[in-house]
């Protein structure tokens, strides 16, 4: 066999490892977007660096869009194939790729009057709406740590990652000339001792391991730390400064894990009275679909449902739903909390919040996960004192 790899290495996202068999058939690992990379970022979205019509099956990990973010792309290119992923990937994949779809869709529209006006000629979008949902008959579900066929050369089996609701670890078992050899693919490792999601499971031997390093020379906080932490940061904000506090977060994953944080300061009366605004329809519909899956929960988790029915959700809480909502958050000046998407700050409403509320002392942009160091929030993270958005 050949491995290929077109993306996450040497960098973080557009995960893609392309497994070609000695009888052609083709085995994609994952099919994300670039996110983050400057101007290089859309010229590597455009070529996959392989054909998209020879590839014969593809097998997901999880959810997220810099794994997932390229496959409509992929099937308007003229892949047929199934897609194999768990049921909670394919829930949220559902939604993740429709709102990739629409904000590149905004973004265009936007982009080409500006283009209009300098008489140059219209881009296109990476793929439409409709590419998006031709996505989903694809997909076939398996449930973690079951063999499933593939076809005669190849199998495959999820164990679960411990990332976002979902996520897995990838195990083949490919025959060739008689021979079985075991690949795994990690996919992205979640955290031991996660407040939402079961730790990762460990899986069987195999004889070759890809696998995720975007933390491989780092050691995390204790995770024990964070709830103390962003109380100060609220504090320091809200109360003290009397200003805003905005949060840059994935809204699949990181964001739930907020709320279930400012859930936990709410039940212990530390949180301020102060609201807090998730402005991001998609976080909405992600935490709805997390919600959906409490089999990915770990056993704290689903001890405290049995007090706590819902403990992503608390008083002052609200998401905001329409444009003009989003909008007027800017012209109220009170102390608030403030939660929006993307985590890198470079697509979304977070945008404007930034532009809004960056050049007041009183305010705080919190960063609260990875960002490329060519994103907006890479950009902030490694001390810009100026940046365009």
């Amino acid at each position: 066999m050949k491995i290929t790899f077109h993306g996450a290495a040497r960098t973080v996202t557009g995960s893609k490892h392309l497994i070609t068999l000695k009888s052609g058939t083709q085995i994609l690992l994952d099919c994300g977007m670039f996110q983050g990379l400057g101007k290089d970022t859309d010229n590597l979205n455009l070529q996959f660096g392989f054909e998209a019509s020879k590839v014969n099956y593809l097998v997901l990990s999880h959810a997220h869009i810099d794994h997932s973010g390229l496959i409509p792309r992929l099937v308007n290119q003229g892949f047929k194939g199934k897609i194999f992923c768990t049921p909670a990937t394919k829930d949220l994949t559902e939604i993740l790729l429709e709102d990739s779809a629409t904000i590149q869709r905004d973004d265009i529209k936007f982009i080409n009057k500006k283009r209009a006006k300098q008489g140059l000629p219209f881009i296109e979008p990476l793929y439409s709406i409709e590419d998006a949902q031709n996505v989903i008959p694809l997909m076939e579900t398996v449930s973690y740590n079951q063999w499933h066929t593939i076809n005669n050369e190849a199998e495959v089996m999820f164990t679960d990652a411990g990332h976002i609701i979902g996520s897995a670890a990838i195990h083949l078992r490919l025959k060739e000339d008689g021979k079985t050899t075991a690949l795994s693919f990690s996919g992205d490792v979640g955290r031991y001792n996660d407040v939402i999601l079961r730790s990762p499971d460990v899986f069987p031997q195999a004889d070759y391991i890809l696998i995720e390093s975007t933390y491989g020379d780092k050691l995390h906080e204790d995770v024990a730390n964070t709830v103390s932490i962003l109380e100060q940061w609220i504090n320091k904000t809200c109360v003290e400064k009397k200003g805003k506090l905005v949060i840059p977060s994935f809204s699949v994953g990181r964001t739930q894990e907020l709320l279930y944080f400012l859930n936990e300061l709410s039940l212990q009366n530390k949180l301020p009275k102060v609201p807090v605004f998730v402005d991001s329809p998609l976080s909405l519909e992600a935490t709805q679909v997390v919600k959906s899956h409490p089999e990915g929960f770990n056993k704290a988790l689903r001890q405290l449902i049995k007090v706590d029915n819902d403990p992503f959700d608390f008083a002052g809480l609200t998401f905001i739903k329409s444009v003009d909502e989003s909008k007027a958050i800017n012209d109220n000046h009170q102390p608030m909390i403030i939660i929006s998407a993307s985590g890198m700050a470079d697509a979304g409403r977070i945008k404007h919040h930034i532009a809004n509320n960056i050049g007041d002392k009183r305010n705080t942009i919190l960063m609260v996960g990875y960002c490329e160091p060519l994103s907006l929030g890479g950009r902030l993270m490694n001390g810009a004192k100026e940046v365009r958005i």
